[in-house]
């Protein structure tokens, strides 16, 4: 984790932490280093960004950057971070730029950078951008004359990855009752073109955004509202996006959340059905659910765990040779496809298996028995020392043992935030949160909690 960049980039409010004079410089940077790389042609970047307001002022920042350092640049508009990772691998480009704080409120924006596989950009090349926010690495020169670079509307790479996630479907959605919630981000360039033609009834709600009501009281941040309109409109399944469509939840016809750990179930088991699932092993963040994992063994399926983070469910996935993985919260990497969590995708696999098993989500979501869960932030003066603290541990582990063998703790530190998670999975809703105030308690009898 650098001083800048987290686990999906460099994330802050749009103007206070995160300001037009970073992406000039992150521009600049990236013009500058990907340039070296090239003797005869030039370096070529690719910019996508959702829906916020502060977009468009950080797109024209980072193309000022790129430009002066020589860089020609590919704008693909509002799109969806997947659909820049799929331009960058297919067109053979230096590196993919997408503008979007995901799931955070509107007032908030990141940039996020996908290396030339489309893939999270290299922790190594993140160091050398921060080094020269720093002020670590000299001048970097400008282009002059003929070598300055330039700027092509690319929305044909837009259209391009529509056309590639309607290959993907191995159906017809003929005669299904489809809705979809696109959070006012970027899904709502591209969801509802791709549902229509593979034939769906499709339904969209938050469709209309206005660069302030991206993720505001819809998405998958808040699914209840969709679960009440699957319910009220008769639809077999249905949809949730977050603000750059990387992540997906899904709703059954009776309005009961799938969350990102019950849909890898779902296509885990029909992959390893198929024979389909490399190894027989589905790739999970620490964060997946204690049923999950006795779903799995009921199923023979194996199971590895990573960091919480679509970037090290990946990584662990293109090392290993894995093709399936993801996060409970909606980020599934289906690595045949993609290398990036890619919402749109996912609801297009989910359908795949409802249909070719002729059974409906509910159904098929039936045999993962969710344990209660209750993780509470802790606002802490120092992350590191109140969750490495001997008593504090001393403390988990009794919880630990008391657990036993049916259910778990964990405490893990924020990227972003001065905040310690603490998080149990147990048999009733009741023992979570007796055990999490446990812990909370002693962390507080400590000191740690910040003023």
């Amino acid at each position: 984790m650098g001083k800048y960049f987290g686990t999906d980039g460099f994330r802050g409010e749009a103007n206070v932490n995160l300001t037009v004079e970073h992406a000039f410089q992150v521009g600049r940077f990236l013009g500058w280093y990907y340039g070296q790389q090239h003797e005869d042609t030039r370096c070529r970047v690719v910019i996508g960004k959702d829906t916020r307001r502060s977009s468009y002022m950080f797109e024209y920042a980072l193309v000022a950057g790129l430009t002066a350092s020589g860089a020609d640049v590919f704008l693909l508009h509002v799109t969806t971070t997947p659909s820049v990772s799929y331009v960058v691998r297919t067109e053979g480009l230096d590196c993919g730029i997408m503008i979007s704080a995901s799931h955070n409120p509107y007032y908030d924006n990141g940039i996020k950078v996908i290396n030339g596989n489309g893939e999270k950009l290299e922790e190594s090349v993140i160091e050398k951008i921060e080094e020269y926010l720093d002020g670590k690495i000299g001048q970097i020169p400008l282009a002059k004359k003929d070598h300055i670079g330039r700027t092509t509307d690319f929305a044909a790479g837009r259209n391009r990855y529509i056309g590639y996630l309607i290959s993907v479907a191995t159906r017809s959605f003929k005669n299904m009752k489809v809705a979809l919630d696109c959070a006012n981000g970027s899904a709502s360039a591209i969801a509802k073109n791709v549902f229509d033609a593979l034939g769906a009834e499709t339904h969209v709600i938050n469709m209309e955004p206005n660069g302030v009501n991206i993720n505001t009281d819809c998405g998958s941040t808040h699914i209840e509202h969709l679960q009440k309109y699957v319910v009220n409109m008769g639809c077999d399944v249905g949809f949730a996006y977050d603000g750059d469509a990387d992540r997906c939840l899904a709703v059954d016809a009776k309005g009961n959340l799938v969350d990102g750990d019950v849909i890898m179930y779902i296509c885990g088991k029909y992959m390893k059905e198929q024979g389909t699932l490399p190894h027989d092993t589905v790739v999970t963040t620490i964060m997946s659910n204690f049923g999950l994992y006795k779903a799995f063994d009921r199923a023979g399926i194996r199971y590895e765990k990573t960091a919480v983070g679509d970037k090290y469910v990946y990584e662990n996935m293109a090392q290993n040779g894995h093709g399936l993985g993801g996060e409970q919260s909606g980020h599934i990497i289906f690595s045949k496809h993609a290398t990036t969590g890619d919402g749109i995708l996912t609801s297009l696999k989910v359908m795949e298996v409802i249909l070719e098993k002729k059974q409906t989500l509910d159904k098929l979501a039936s045999e993962v028995e969710i344990y209660p869960q209750v993780l509470k932030n802790v606002r802490v003066k120092d992350k590191k020392a109140a969750q490495d603290d001997e008593v504090v541990q001393a403390e988990v582990a009794k919880v630990a043992e008391k657990l036993g063998d049916d259910g778990r703790i964990l405490l893990r530190q924020s990227g972003t935030e001065p905040v310690v998670r603490v998080m149990v999975e147990a048999p009733t809703h009741e023992l979570c949160e007796s055990c999490v105030d446990r812990v909370i308690a002693v962390m507080g009898a400590q000191g740690h909690f910040a003023g």
